[in-house]
Parts: C-alpha cells; sequence; structure tokens
C-alpha cells in the first residue's frame, strides 16, 4: 500500500469516515433493469478494477505498510445490496436513507467499497448509491467502478467472461521475512511503515480523548462550544442534501456577464451562503469572506498524473458572502481563476467532460483526497466542481437521469458542496454533520434562489447601468446680439 493510501486509513475515525459517495437516479423503462441486472454488470465489469476484489492486509506487529490481497472470500452479494423505499418514494425519503448509509463506516475487512440498489422510487424509478473508500480510488492505479458501469448507449457492450480466481495471500511469516528485508535494503520504507503506525495510535488515542471529554461534559453539564457552521467537532452522523439545476441557466449567466459556468457555479455556491448564514442570523460583518479550496485540473509535469491523463491540484478562493451584489460576487470569483487560468496549467472542461466513461465519480474521489492533503492550509470549505458528458448514459438499458455526488467531512469541517454536470443538468451534493449543520436542505433552497438571482440580472430585458462617463447634449449656440 502506498504511503498516501496508508494516510487515509489511519487518518478514519468513526467521526471522519473517509468514502466517497454517489446517488445516481435511473428510469428502468422497458430495459429490465433490476438488481439482478445490476449484479451481473457490476461481474461483467470488475475485472477491469482488481482492487474492487482485494482487502487489507497488515503485517504483524505492524512492522511495514500494510498490502492489497485478494479476498479469498470475496462475496459479490455482500457489496451489491438491494434496498426500498416505503410509499411514496420520494426524493426526502431517499435523502434519508443515503443520509444513515453514508454515516457509517465500511468494514475493514473485505474489499472497501458498497452499491446499493434502492427501489420504490416515484415514477417507477430506482437509485444506484455507492460508496468507495478513499484509499481504494487514487485515479492512477484505480478508477471508480461507477466509471465503468455506465454506456453511452442503451445496449450494453459485451465483454470476455470474467474467469477470476484469488491469489492466495502471503503467510504472515512470510510478510514479516519480507518486512525485515526491506528494512535492511530501504531504510525509508521502515520509516514510513512507523510513521503510520505511530499516527494510527495517536488518532486512536485522540478519538478515546474525545469520548472521555464527551462523556465528563455531559456529567457536568458542559457542552463543548461550537466554531460555527463553518467549524467544529463532528458527531457520527450526516445529512445529505441534493439539488438539480439546469445547465442553460449557468450558460446564460455566463454570456451576459463573461467568464465560465464554473465561476457562475461558485458565484452561485457565494450567493446561497451568503443568504443561508443571513436565515440564520450570522452576522455578516464579521465574516465577509469564505475561504475555498477548488480541486482544479491542471497540466503540471511536477505532479502525478491520474490513469485519465491529467493531474489534480488545489486552487484556493475567498468566497465574498459579505457582498451584495450578485454581479460583483461573480466577477471576484472570475478573477480569482482569471489568475490561474493565465498561467497556462488549467485544463478545459470539455477535455474533462469527453473522458471516456462517467469520469465525475472518479475525479471527485481525487478531489477529496486533494482537499484532505490541503487541510493544514486552514480553509473552510471544499467546493468540488466536475464537468461531464453532456448526453445521456445508461446502465444495462436504464437511462440515468441524474448523478448527486456526496463528498465525506474532514475533521474540523461541518460541510462540504459537490457538483456534477451531466446531460443538460448541473446537480450539487451537500454532506453536512447532522447536529452542528441541522439545517442543510434551507442551504439548498438558497442555492436555488442564488442562481435565480444571477439569472435575473442577466436577463436580456432588465436595465443595466450605463458604462463609462455619459455625454449631455450640447445647446445650440445662441445667436450673436447685434448691436
Amino acid at each position: 500500500m502506498r504511503t498516501r493510501d496508508l494516510a487515509f486509513l489511519t487518518a478514519e475515525t468513526p467521526e471522519t469516515p473517509l468514502h466517497n459517495a454517489t446517488i445516481e437516479i435511473f428510469d428502468p423503462g422497458d430495459s429490465g433493469f433490476d438488481y439482478a441486472r445490476l449484479v451481473e454488470l457490476i461481474r461483467d465489469r470488475i475485472a477491469f478494477v482488481p482492487r474492487y476484489r482485494q482487502r487489507i492486509q497488515h503485517v504483524p506487529g505492524h512492522i511495514a505498510a500494510p498490502l492489497w490481497v485478494d479476498d479469498e472470500n470475496f462475496d459479490l452479494a455482500f457489496h451489491v445490496r438491494r434496498s426500498a423505499l416505503p410509499r411514496p418514494g420520494t426524493s426526502s425519503q431517499l435523502l434519508e436513507l443515503a443520509s444513515r448509509i453514508v454515516s457509517r463506516p465500511l468494514d475493514r475487512s473485505r474489499p472497501l467499497w458498497e452499491i446499493y440498489f434502492v427501489e420504490g422510487l416515484e415514477g417507477g424509478r430506482v437509485a444506484l448509491l455507492s460508496k468507495t473508500h478513499q484509499a481504494l480510488v487514487d485515479g492512477v492505479q484505480t478508477v471508480d467502478l461507477g466509471q465503468l458501469l455506465l454506456d453511452t448507449q442503451p445496449t450494453p457492450r459485451e465483454f470476455e467472461p470474467d474467469d477470476w480466481t484469488p491469489h492466495r495471500p502471503p503467510a504472515p511469516a512470510k510478510l514479516v521475512a519480507h518486512a525485515v528485508r526491506d528494512a535492511v535494503t530501504d531504510a525509508q520504507t521502515v520509516a514510513t511503515s512507523v510513521r503510520g503506525t505511530t499516527k494510527a495510535v495517536v488518532s486512536e488515542l485522540d478519538a478515546r480523548t474525545r469520548r472521555i471529554r464527551s462523556v465528563a461534559g455531559a456529567l457536568t453539564g458542559r457542552r463543548p462550544k461550537a466554531r460555527g457552521v463553518f467549524g467544529g467537532e463532528l458527531s457520527q452522523q450526516r445529512r445529505v442534501v441534493t439539488v438539480e439545476t439546469r445547465l442553460s441557466d449557468y450558460r446564460t449567466v455566463r454570456q451576459a456577464h463573461d467568464g465560465t459556468v464554473n465561476d457562475v457555479i461558485l458565484a452561485t455556491v457565494t450567493g446561497g451562503l451568503r443568504a443561508w448564514l443571513m436565515t440564520r442570523a450570522e452576522s455578516m460583518g464579521g465574516l465577509r469572506q469564505v475561504r475555498a479550496v477548488v480541486p482544479v485540473s491542471v497540466i503540471d509535469e511536477e505532479l502525478e498524473a491520474t490513469s485519465l491523463g491529467s493531474q489534480i491540484a488545489a486552487h484556493f478562493v475567498d468566497l465574498p458572502i459579505g457582498e451584495a451584489s450578485p454581479v460583483v460576487r461573480l466577477h471576484q470569483v472570475s478573477y480569482s481563476f482569471q489568475a490561474h487560468k493565465e498561467t497556462g496549467r488549467s485544463v478545459a472542461a470539455n477535455r474533462l467532460a469527453g473522458v471516456a466513461g462517467f469520469a465525475p465519480t472518479t475525479f471527485h474521489a481525487i478531489g477529496s483526497r486533494v482537499a484532505a492533503d490541503e487541510l493544514r492550509r486552514g480553509y473552510q470549505l471544499s467546493v468540488t466542481n466536475v464537468p461531464g458528458p453532456q448526453s445521456p448514459l445508461y446502465a444495462a438499458g436504464a437511462e440515468m437521469l441524474a448523478s448527486y455526488p456526496v463528498a465525506p467531512l474532514v475533521p474540523g469541517h461541518p460541510l462540504v458542496i459537490s457538483v456534477t454536470s451531466y446531460n443538460g443538468g448541473v446537480f450539487y451534493g451537500i454532506t453536512a454533520d447532522r447536529d452542528l449543520v441541522p439545517d442543510a436542505d434551507l442551504l439548498g433552497i438558497c442555492l436555488r434562489e442564488a442562481l435565480d438571482e444571477l439569472l435575473e440580472v442577466s436577463s436580456s430585458g432588465r436595465q443595466r447601468a450605463p458604462r463609462g462617463r455619459r455625454t449631455t447634449k450640447s445647446a445650440p449656440p445662441r445667436a450673436r446680439r447685434k448691436d
């Protein structure tokens, strides 16, 4: 296991399960797409991501980094699960189910992923809810399984039968022998393993200390002071909120005020945060900006390229929530990204949208890893926006109608926003701590209103203030008086 992947395992706690999730809505139509068809689809394509059939094998005494080994007892039915909503099968019922599922950590004794096939949605629709650990998808050796399940045509692609048989994992004695050999030949390996083991122990001690403080606070009647909506001690429960908008609205704003669709999305997030904070009676005088990390695709020889041919880096932007004018907010966000584009490192959105398969699931996973790496930079909010294909995709003949990303929370950060554009839609996924941000659904409403506000100031019929110095018509010359 690579050092960076090990870091995500050791950093995980019951309060911060580090898995990325996605909620996808499908219309089965007459395709016959059901749980059995999903299992067959995954069985047909899981060979392209071998790590999805591997589990973690620890070295005795933790004297070396863990290994990825084939799961001899791999059970596809354990990872692909079936669920259903009670009538009437509303979106709020689906989100409540998703909130409970993403709150639970993955079983580390098995491959680190799950997919739920959810039936009973209104209109005969079904949903897929997937969970994949950050340590599993690195974008280099492994992409997200969801990227491989979708086709551009209703007729699924045919692949050769998979005759996979698991390799027997190495015996503990052999693992120790290899660790000793590495210790002799590579001191860096030993140092890495020691750091990883030490970090795991420290994380466990910190978790125990927090639990002891919580119990002591309950006995004495004292509660820890909250640090606002952008900071605080997380609980073990999450709340998921989704928002669907139309890509054409963002293009309308972009055409009226220049910039990019990404600029308009971030301006929408800024306006939504401003309105939401005002509903909470937050003091806007003391909070004029929100420091956000926005993972972006770049061209950089110093960064490791993903298997998708792109590098992902962190871009920091101060979202001007204290600014009342939606146009000024948009221009301030655009200015921040204009400096990034002028470096020549930025990657066009249409290039990402043209990646084979449904790449947003993988890019969101990489973006979450980047945000976790940048915790030391002291940002307040993570916003990941990934453009997807603008044509319909299908799973076993069923058309995908929507795709909502659900990013994990990192320590001290009770809110994260992710965005995916697909087939004419822009889909927001908001992950919030259930205790610290109980009104996350109101933020979703405010995001819609912020987009409406931008559309209002972008309509062709709206009067705009004139640009430049106004000139007045000169008065006609007076007739000279004849003396």
